[in-house]
């Protein structure tokens, strides 16, 4: 056994864990999600949770030894309410804390202020209700305005899954053009002076794919696999074998045939397009909208 403890030590060395882009579906994922994806998580977001120190050597109060600066980033947890808010980059931080100085530390939770607020997205031209932080509230001022927010910050300080998807959103809205000012053309070309610079830095493939989590793009491709694959029905794949055996035969019933495999492919072509307008009407009605659903001054179903 001696002999082989070097070859498996080299290989070892050699061996790398296979990551959820290397095999599987995720392997067929485009380069333009990957990229979003390194962008949110595997970037390393601006400090929250901590002042990081810009100098790399410090002198201790105490004992007055000269120590390396380590600006290790807290460990944060993303829950799923979270994502369901804009919390501006905060999250849970689990630790520990001395109440007493007699008795042990005990297990503690922090947990930012939360609050609800309306902000407005110019290009979107709606309001939302949505649960924020003091930290969001302030980030919005700044920035001066909700657009700005969300187009200025990278993903991995934005965090939350509902704050990439607005941010989609409005990146989609600014490539065709702010369809929800038509009605008010010189607004419009305001909104579109003011925010077009930011569609510098994407490709229209990466705005379709921004802002999907994992799964949500596993399943989008999967969409796009199935749409791309023509699917024929076998009994009509077998009735034009059977026409062109007929008319091979010298059959003249393989005319008729024919004609009435081209009425019922007609028909079920009509039948189809019909399904995919209600479906369309379906997916468009206000409440399927799920924008509607976090608008406070929208008319709610009763």
């Amino acid at each position: 056994m001696a002999h082989a403890t070097p070859q498996g030590v080299k290989l070892l060395n050699g061996w790398k864990r296979p990551g959820r882009f290397d095999k599987g579906l995720g392997a067929q994922l485009p380069e333009a999600y990957k990229k979003f994806w390194r962008e949110w998580k595997l970037t390393t977001p601006a400090a929250v949770h901590y002042i990081p120190k810009d100098h790399q050597w410090e002198r201790d109060p105490v004992t007055h030894a000269i120590k390396p600066v380590q600006n290790i980033p807290l460990p944060l947890i993303d829950t799923p309410e979270s994502h369901q808010g804009i919390w501006g980059g905060e999250a849970v931080i689990k630790g520990f804390q001395k109440r007493e100085q007699t008795k042990r530390r005990v297990p503690h939770f922090w947990v930012p202020n939360l609050r609800r607020s309306v902000v407005h997205s110019h290009v979107l031209d709606s309001y939302m209700s949505v649960v924020v932080t003091e930290r969001t509230l302030e980030q919005i001022h700044e920035c001066h305005g909700f657009d700005h927010y969300l187009l200025k910050n990278r993903a991995c300080d934005l965090r939350s899954a509902l704050a990439l998807k607005l941010k989609r959103e409005v990146l989609k809205a600014l490539q065709n053009g702010v369809p929800a000012l038509d009605a008010e053309p010189d607004r419009q070309q305001e909104v579109l002076k003011e925010y077009s610079r930011y569609l510098e830095t994407y490709t229209p493939e990466e705005i379709d794919w921004y802002g999907h989590t994992y799964i949500e793009a596993i399943r989008k491709l999967q969409k796009q696999l199935r749409d791309a694959e023509e699917v024929k029905p076998h009994k009509v794949e077998f009735r034009s074998k059977l026409i062109e055996q007929l008319r091979q035969a010298g059959i003249s019933e393989a005319g008729k045939l024919e004609k009435s495999g081209d009425a019922l492919a007609e028909s079920s072509t009509e039948h189809k397009d019909s399904d995919i307008e209600a479906l369309t009407k379906l997916e468009s009605s206000p409440s399927s909208n799920w924008l509607s659903k976090i608008n406070p001054f929208g008319k709610k179903e009763t």
